[in-house]
């Protein structure tokens, strides 16, 4: 190994431990609560040193949830849930996305807290460009909803963003009771969540009418624009209305 080699893996390994430590302390004392100083102890590093790596603490919070975002998308890509996502009928599709954001919760409870429950974080619309993938996981899952409206497994009364979004705060809940600890000794958290999910979708197959609504940033539309056009491709479609029937 050459000697830039070595000091790139050297720089890499101080990265990573930052990070690491970052993480650990950021869930368990709050966000707001630690200092790139007591960062820079964790690690036994200058504060100067961490600063050589990341310009601020926000920073080191972003870079966090990328890997939380990229943690989250590895597993639609593992070779149980990729079966489903290809060969899988349209309301299975969108039942194993959320199932997997479910499950991020519980193999990632460090990430799955800072990305989603901490309040003191800073907001990931801040700094939304350098989240390309996340926008893309999620006008995924929101095609996949749209793909199940065309082949008429939901009403077209459906609006696919806000379903989304309904969804999408029910599992939340119900992975933010489980860390927590708000559950009774008798609940089953993955039960729970199961059901949760159950209950939503056979409430969309049955018309229930949805009264909130979804905002896009310029963003999301364009990512979710170009996630439907490919679900709703003549293929795509021809596809879907043979495996829903």
């Amino acid at each position: 190994m050459g000697i830039k080699e070595r000091q790139e893996r050297d720089r890499e390994a101080v990265r990573r431990a930052i990070l690491d430590a970052a993480r650990e302390l950021f869930v368990n004392e709050g966000y707001q609560n630690v200092s790139i100083r007591k960062i820079a102890e964790r690690i036994e590093y200058s504060p100067a040193a961490i600063y050589g790596y990341f310009p601020s603490k926000d920073d080191i919070f972003f870079a966090l949830a990328e890997e939380g975002f990229r943690l989250l998308g590895d597993g639609l890509e593992n070779p149980a849930c990729a079966d489903r996502l290809t060969a899988g009928a349209p309301l299975e599709r969108v039942r194993s996305m959320f199932r997997r954001f479910y499950e991020f919760s519980r193999e990632h409870p460090q990430y799955f807290a800072l990305m989603f429950v901490d309040r003191s974080v800073p907001r990931i619309s801040r700094e939304y460009e350098r989240f390309a993938f996340a926008r893309e996981m999620r006008a995924r899952l929101i095609a996949q909803i749209d793909a199940c409206v065309h082949a008429g497994i939901f009403p077209a009364t459906v609006e696919p963003t806000a379903a989304c979004r309904l969804i999408t705060m029910g599992l939340l809940g119900v992975a933010v009771m489980r860390l927590s600890d708000r559950l009774v000794g008798t609940d089953n958290a993955d039960q729970l969540a199961a059901d949760v999910l159950n209950v939503m979708l056979a409430g969309l197959q049955a018309g229930a009418t949805l009264t909130s609504t979804a905002v896009e940033c310029p963003l999301d539309e364009q990512a979710v624009a170009s996630a439907i056009a490919s679900a709703n491709s003549p293929v795509a479609l021809a596809k879907a209305n043979r495996q829903a029937s």
